[in-house]
């Protein structure tokens, strides 16, 4: 199935969850932001997420430095 990720087209197993997108992104998940479709997505919820169709993903990865 086809989802939008920062803009760009992605094409990903039916039953796939954010945390699994996030992964296979390689994506720490400690230090980043998701919203999906306009609404932010609690980390928590990452697990249970289940992607559709059509989704549009914005992930922000944190960088700290100095």
């Amino acid at each position: 199935m086809t989802i939008y990720v920062n803009g760009e087209q992605k094409e990903v197993a039916p039953g796939t969850t954010l945390a699994a997108l996030i992964e296979v992104l390689g994506f720490s998940s400690r230090r980043m932001a998701v919203e999906r479709n306009r609404s932010i997505v609690s980390p928590d919820a990452y697990p249970e997420t289940i992607l559709a169709e059509s989704d549009r993903l914005e992930i922000i990865s944190f960088v700290g430095g100095g």
